[in-house]
């Protein structure tokens, strides 16, 4: 397939995925609709994957996958005008904290020409293989640039995703590969204390989305020293939805029990847990906050830990409520993938 062809193919696929949410039932599921039976299918396999994200995800993915999109990711390397002489397997080891994590991933090498060889997540199982197989129907001149394996062999080159302690095993196990090992990475809100109402409920969706599983799910927010959280929590209350998640509410009730019992101080709203402390990474259910002073020496420190963060907003940073919808170009650990997808 030549790259014109690839852009098209996968532009309609884009349209035919955006029909088939636009047509899912509310209740129960339609089993005429693909995604509407791999929607059940997921939530029954991972607790998390509740319908609302994932639909949230799939039209994210839909967004992705517009012709605009799809020609801004074409015309940012100019070498993709030209097909590979060679195109390379690429083994994809996918994440699962949170529905279709890995797309993004799988794009790249199906736009580049490369073959995708992808291990999925025990946790996001169902959804990318229902979605691949409505792109195989619709141009099954992409079954040789798609598998799905249980094991990894025979691949020229690797991208895997996971948590620092697999990250380890990553390195081990692919280190005679060209690869891209990503670690764990979390996102922070600089506050400026005076955000409108408006402002600080889209800094719940940066919080709460995809109930906060995710890296560009806002984890800690720096606030200015005197900062009152007050109008923050009466601006999420609409989130209070959450309550009725049994997983989410698990996770608070036990965090919320610890602190108290180890005499650690927080603020709460029934939902939400509020705690001053220094770490990047929270549990589920709390979010980390920490006072500045001075914007120039937070700069400065944020700076300094930018392999730990994956994005930012409020301050210098992307709009409030934005952190979930990331750019074709916005890459993960602003690591180029594309660009080494080429360079192989």
């Amino acid at each position: 397939m030549t790259i014109q062809h690839r852009i098209s193919a996968l532009s309609k696929w884009g349209s035919a995925l955006q029909a088939l949410i636009d047509d899912l039932p509310e209740n129960p599921e339609n089993p005429e609709n693909p995604l509407s039976v791999a929607l059940v299918q997921a939530r029954n396999k991972n607790a998390w994957f509740v319908k609302r994200n994932s639909i949230n995800a799939l039209k994210e993915i839909c967004n992705l996958l517009e012709i605009n999109n799809l020609n801004k990711l074409v015309k940012a390397y100019i070498d993709l005008e030209k097909d590979l002489v060679a195109p390379k397997i690429i083994g994809i080891v996918m994440a699962g904290n949170i529905p279709l994590v890995g797309f993004h991933d799988l794009l790249c090498v199906l736009v580049s020409g490369h073959k995708a060889m992808v291990r999925l997540s025990s946790d996001d199982a169902v959804l990318i293989p229902a979605m691949t197989t409505i792109l195989l129907e619709m141009h099954p001149e992409f079954q040789n640039q798609l598998e799905f394996v249980n094991q990894l062999s025979g691949m020229d080159a690797v991208i895997a995703t996971g948590s620092n302690n697999t990250a380890r095993y990553f390195d081990y196990y692919f280190g005679k590969y060209p690869s891209l090992i990503r670690k764990n990475r979390n996102s922070v809100a600089v506050l400026n204390g005076n955000e409108s109402d408006e402002e600080l409920t889209q800094l719940g969706h940066d919080i709460f989305d995809y109930f906060g599983l995710g890296c560009r799910n806002v984890s800690k927010v720096y606030v200015p020293e005197g900062y009152s959280f007050n109008s923050f929590f009466e601006a999420i209350e609409s989130y209070s939805n959450l309550m009725e998640h049994n997983k989410y509410m698990n996770n608070y009730d036990y965090h919320r029990a610890l602190f108290l019992l180890d005499g650690i101080p927080f603020l709460t709203n029934n939902f939400l847990i509020v705690r001053e402390n220094e770490a990047y990474a929270t549990p589920v259910s709390v979010l980390h906050y920490e006072y500045y002073s001075s914007l120039n020496d937070l700069e400065l420190k944020l700076t300094s830990d930018k392999e730990l963060i994956q994005c930012r907003v409020g301050v210098n940073g992307l709009p409030f409520g934005s952190a979930q919808q990331p750019d074709i170009l916005d890459y993960a650990d602003g690591v180029d993938t594309m660009q080494w997808l080429l360079s192989l």
